[in-house]
C-alpha cells in the first residue's frame, strides 16, 4: 500500500522557531520542532527548510554540520554572536515519554526579521510554528511577521505546545488568528479551551467548536498511542486508532506526524488518508531513537512495515 501521496510535485515547507540539542540519557541529539519537522518533510519528498537561530559556538557549528549531513539547507539559520545555541535536558519515563527542561536567553529567542526570511515567507507553501519559540518578544514579533508575509493560500500550522511558563494567552490567541491549521494534543486541548474562554467537552465537540469559532481549515487532536482526530470546516470527521509499535522515545514523533499531515493536505488528500499517513509517520519516528532518524533502507519500506 502507498504510505503517502506522491504527485511528483515538491512543495517548500518551513519549520520556524527553535533548533536545539536534546540532552538525552543516551547522549545529545539535534532537535527542536522546526528541524524535526523539516527533516520529516524532506524524507516525504518535499523541500523541508529549518528557519531558526544558532549561537556562534561549537554546538551551533555542529548543528549546521549535522543538518548538512542530513541534506537539509542551512541557508535560513541565523548566527547569534551574543547568545548560545540552545540545549534542553530530556528525561524519559518508563514508557519513553519525554519531559523537557529548557534553557533561556538562547539564540532562538532572538530571531531577526530579515529580507532573506521575508523572501522565504513569500515563497513558502507551508510553515509549522509553535508557541514555545514565541516566548521572547523579539522572536514572537519575527514569527508573526513571517506568518503575515506568507501568501494567502499557504498553510500556516499552529502546533500548540503549552510549556509553562513559556506562553501567554495573548500569544496563543494571536497565533490562532494567524493559523490555517491547528494541531493540539488531547491533554492540552482542555487547557487551550480554557485559555480561549471556552468550556471543555469531548475531543470531537471541542475540535468542532474551535473550527466554528476560528478561521482554520481543520483542527487535529493527537492522542499519543491512541491515534488522532481530525475535524475540518466542512464538518467532516476522521478518527484513527494509531499504530502499535515498540517505543524507542517520543522525541520528534509529533513533528513527524505534522510533516505527513502537511504533505497530504498540500496534495488535497481526504481526511482519512491524511490521518493514516500522519499516524504512520509519527509511529515510525517513535520507534526510532531521536527526532531525526535515518531509514535503514528507504522510507517507503519503513512506513509499510508499520502495522
Amino acid at each position: 500500500m502507498a504510505s503517502v501521496a506522491n504527485t511528483g510535485i515538491t512543495y517548500k515547507v518551513v519549520g520556524l522557531g527553535e533548533i536545539l540539542w536534546d540532552l538525552l540519557p543516551a547522549g545529545p541529539q539535534l532537535g527542536g520542532a522546526p528541524s524535526n519537522f523539516a527533516y520529516s518533510a524532506s524524507l516525504l519528498g518535499d523541500h523541508g527548510i529549518a528557519a531558526s537561530r544558532l549561537g556562534d559556538d561549537p554546538l551551533g557549528r555542529e548543528a549546521r554540520e549535522q543538518l548538512t549531513r542530513l541534506h537539509l539547507s542551512t541557508a535560513y539559520l541565523q548566527t547569534d554572536a551574543q547568545h548560545p545555541t540552545s540545549t534542553v535536558n530530556v528525561n524519559l519515563d518508563a514508557n519513553g515519554q519525554a519531559c523537557f527542561e529548557f534553557a533561556e536567553s538562547v539564540a532562538w529567542d532572538f530571531l531577526e526579521w530579515t529580507p532573506a526570511w521575508r523572501e522565504l515567507a513569500v515563497q513558502a507553501d507551508a510553515v509549522c510554528f509553535g508557541s514555545l519559540a514565541q516566548r521572547a518578544p523579539a522572536s514572537c514579533t519575527t514569527i508573526q511577521n513571517f506568518l503575515r508575509a506568507m501568501r494567502p493560500d499557504a498553510l500556516r500550522v499552529f502546533d500548540v505546545n503549552l510549556r509553562r511558563p513559556f506562553f501567554t494567552p495573548e500569544v496563543i490567541a494571536r497565533s490562532l488568528e494567524l493559523a490555517t491549521i491547528l494541531k493540539v494534543n488531547h491533554e492540552e486541548l482542555p487547557r487551550l479551551l480554557g485559555i480561549l474562554g471556552l468550556a471543555a467537552a469531548d475531543d470531537c465537540s471541542s475540535a468542532r467548536r474551535l473550527v466554528e469559532l476560528h478561521d482554520v481549515q481543520l483542527v487535529c487532536v493527537t492522542r499519543g498511542a491512541r491515534g488522532s482526530l481530525i475535524v475540518n470546516r466542512k464538518g467532516e470527521v476522521s478518527e484513527h486508532p494509531g499504530f502499535r509499535v515498540p517505543i524507542a522515545d517520543t522525541v520528534g514523533a509529533g513533528d513527524a506526524f505534522t510533516a505527513a499531515l502537511v504533505h497530504e493536505h498540500l496534495r488535497d488528500a481526504p481526511l482519512d488518508r491524511m490521518n493514516e499517513s500522519a499516524n504512520r509517520m509519527g509511529a515510525w519516528v517513535a520507534s526510532q531513537a531521536g527526532g531525526m532518524p535515518i531509514p535503514k533502507s528507504n522510507l517507503a519500506q519503513a512506513l509499510s512495515a508499520i502495522r
